[in-house]
């Protein structure tokens, strides 16, 4: 049984609106550190204000943010980031539900990939195909469309409803790291980024590295007379493919469906600058997963430690040893608590909702998110959203209106019953 409001509310949910605005936000090509990041915050602080959501648009101080002991990386050069949070009132007592996503996108890379322009959304049936189509333009039009539905309803909540709109989640996460330095928190978060019908209440985390390896030139005709840092490394590609085997041993119940729970990937290899020279040095760049529950510290040491044993075994690099650093992105793991009752919110408000009789199952996540800094505030999350990460980051991005409609029907009754509302009805 539905109660009057929340029937009255999910009425409210308007598919046409929702692919409109999907088609809007798309359109605005956020790309992590661009301008048009900024853009899209001060577009939505204004959708926001139409709502009639308590609005704070800032300019977030970096050089504070990034001389924190606590801060999670970056890739991308900045010259600003904008922090954007609404919320309700409420009508006092009530718990804060907060319902987050990050407004920016990875670049399209290749444009020979895509069938026309990345920014300009493609539609297909009830399909809209485009960079940002899941990850997440999608997951942030849910929110707006859940918050539009419960104050076209005229529902009080007792609670509050806080929106964290954040950039740079694709980079490390200096948004959502920003918003919880201005003392932003509640007692529950849904994010919703891309997840396929299922309900990820952990991420798995993941470290970029850069290890430097040095060689000794030398002209080509007498390589015998230098030491090729390209070779150098091979018995250090086969380390790192020796330690994912290691590391992936066992993994937690919620990841065990992944082939690769936490994969250690070299992403990036650059070496020499001429054709007939010896290569005096290589960089390689790669990404190592955390596991769940695992330290970020204890990830990186082990890394360090197989790097060094490698070194110490080898003539060239025990004299002239590799060396590892951690730029960018740094995401620990993270989870929601056992038991937590916001697990079985939202997914009796999936059922309820969208007239489920299954709910839907849950899982880990085997990438980094926002998820690991919000539970790290002892914020209980979850992540719950529209689209499949599977063709997030690639020219097969897309979602389905529908599919967007459906998480807004569940954030709708998880807003009403998380935080609460004045009185309550039995009807529909």
């Amino acid at each position: 049984m539905l109660t009057d409001e929340e029937a009255a509310a999910l009425a409210h949910i308007d598919e046409a609106d929702i692919g409109r605005t999907l088609l809007e936000l798309m359109a605005v090509p956020s790309v992590t550190g661009s301008a048009a990041e900024s853009e899209l915050q001060h577009r939505l602080a204004r959708r926001l204000e139409r709502l009639g959501l308590d609005v704070d648009l800032w300019s977030m101080d970096l050089p504070a943010l990034l001389a924190d002991p606590g801060f999670p990386g970056m890739e991308v050069p900045r010259e600003e980031a904008w922090g954007l949070v609404g919320h309700t009132m409420g009508g006092g007592g009530g718990p804060t539900l907060i319902l987050q996503g990050h407004v920016d996108v990875v670049p399209p890379g290749d444009l020979a990939a895509w069938d026309g322009d990345p920014f300009v959304p493609r539609v297909t049936g009830d399909v809209v195909h485009g960079r940002g189509a899941c990850d997440m333009k999608a997951g942030l039009v849910a929110h707006l469309a859940a918050l539009a539905a419960v104050r076209a309803a005229g529902v009080r909540l007792r609670g509050k409803v806080a929106v964290h709109f954040v950039v740079g989640e694709e980079d490390g996460g200096i948004g959502a790291f920003g918003t919880l330095k201005r003392g932003y928190g509640g007692d529950a978060c849904v994010i919703t980024e891309p997840t396929s019908g299922t309900l990820i209440t952990a991420n798995a985390g993941a470290l970029t590295f850069r290890i430097t390896v040095p060689g000794k030139a030398a002209h080509a005709s007498s390589r015998d007379a230098g030491v090729s840092a390209i070779d150098a490394y091979v018995p250090l590609h086969r380390a790192l493919a020796d330690l994912e085997s290691v590391r992936n041993t066992g993994p937690d119940p919620l990841m065990a469906e992944y082939p690769i729970p936490y994969a250690l990937s070299v992403g990036t290899l650059r070496s020499g600058d001429w054709a007939s020279s010896v290569p005096d040095l290589l960089v390689a760049e790669g990404r190592l997963g955390v596991r769940l529950g695992e330290e970020p510290a204890d990830a990186r040491a082990e890394l360090e430690r197989r790097v060094a044993e490698v070194c110490a075994a080898d003539p060239w690099l025990r004299e002239h040893p590799a060396t590892v650093t951690w730029p960018g992105g740094q995401f620990a793991s993270g989870r929601l608590p056992e038991g937590h009752p916001l697990r079985a919110e939202v997914r009796d408000a999936c059922a309820d909702a969208n007239g489920w009789a299954a709910r839907p199952r849950e899982r880990g996540a085997p990438y980094g998110s926002d998820l690991r800094l919000y539970a790290g505030e002892g914020i209980p999350t979850l992540q719950y959203g529209p689209g499949d990460v599977r063709v997030a980051h690639s020219a097969r991005e897309q979602v389905s209106v529908r599919e967007v409609a459906e998480v807004a029907r569940t954030l709708v009754l998880t807003v009403l019953r998380t935080a609460g509302t004045v009185t309550s009805g039995r009807g529909a």
